[in-house]
């Protein structure tokens, strides 16, 4: 099967196992028409937001000339018109320049939000189901999945994510959790003591890592569960 192919596979089965989601989040490799359509057709309430590449993929800029018969426009061409128009932002929040747009992806309605850090930056573009969303909500949404981004590159870099060379499917699911499980760990250990000498896990990574980490996470769930504990005894 194909990796989109896979994914929507899986989501089908997710949802079909009862598991209710507000939006689904992915890269660049997986935002394509097929996900979208996907998404739209659900009976339950969801949207997608994922990064869009500036590629050859095209869109129908003007919504009221789609009657008209418009014409269909690359990322980047939608963005050098909104940029003529002159209706690129300026975020102070999020430091950045951007910029959207409504338009239609074969028949059904999307929205492109287009943002760069610099004047002369390079344009990044995020598409979502979700129309009424607003650029600094899609930011901060889309932004849960660095931490994934971070535990995969530090995982690999350092603690040897994917090269377990046995061809035993258990032992690499096994390989897999005992990662995962490493990962957390220091990086629990990385929030407690706040030392730069605990691994080379996080010594180039201070930068990249999200103030909300991984660890952090765990901990206010641990704090909650202990805290059902004491309210239950």
């Amino acid at each position: 099967m194909s990796k989109i192919d896979r994914m929507i596979d899986m989501g089908k089965t997710a949802i079909g196992k009862g598991v209710r989601l507000d939006y689904l989040l992915v890269d660049s490799w997986f935002t394509c028409f097929a996900l979208v359509k996907f998404i739209k057709t659900r009976r339950i309430a969801t949207h997608l937001i994922g990064m869009a590449k500036m590629g050859k993929t095209k869109y129908l800029f003007n919504l009221p000339c789609r009657q008209a018969g418009g014409k269909k426009l690359t990322a980047r061409e939608i963005i050098d018109r909104l940029r003529k128009s002159r209706k690129v932002k300026r975020s102070k929040s999020l430091s950045c320049y951007y910029s959207e747009a409504l338009v239609d992806f074969n028949g059904i309605e999307v929205k492109l939000f287009f943002s760069k850090t610099t004047k002369r930056g390079k344009w990044f573009v995020l598409l979502t189901t979700d129309t009424n969303l607003r650029f600094e909500q899609a930011c901060k949404i889309y932004s849960t999945r660095w931490s994934i981004e971070v535990f995969f590159k530090e995982a690999k870099q350092y603690l040897g994510l994917g090269k377990n060379q046995a061809q035993d499917f258990d032992s690499q699911i096994a390989s897999t959790t005992l990662t995962m499980i490493q990962y957390n760990l220091l990086s629990l250990a990385k929030r407690f003591s706040g030392y730069e000498s605990l691994g080379e896990l996080f010594r180039n990574t201070k930068a990249e890592t999200l103030e909300l980490t991984i660890a952090e996470k765990i901990w206010k769930l641990i704090v909650e569960v202990l805290s059902e504990i004491a309210r239950f005894l």
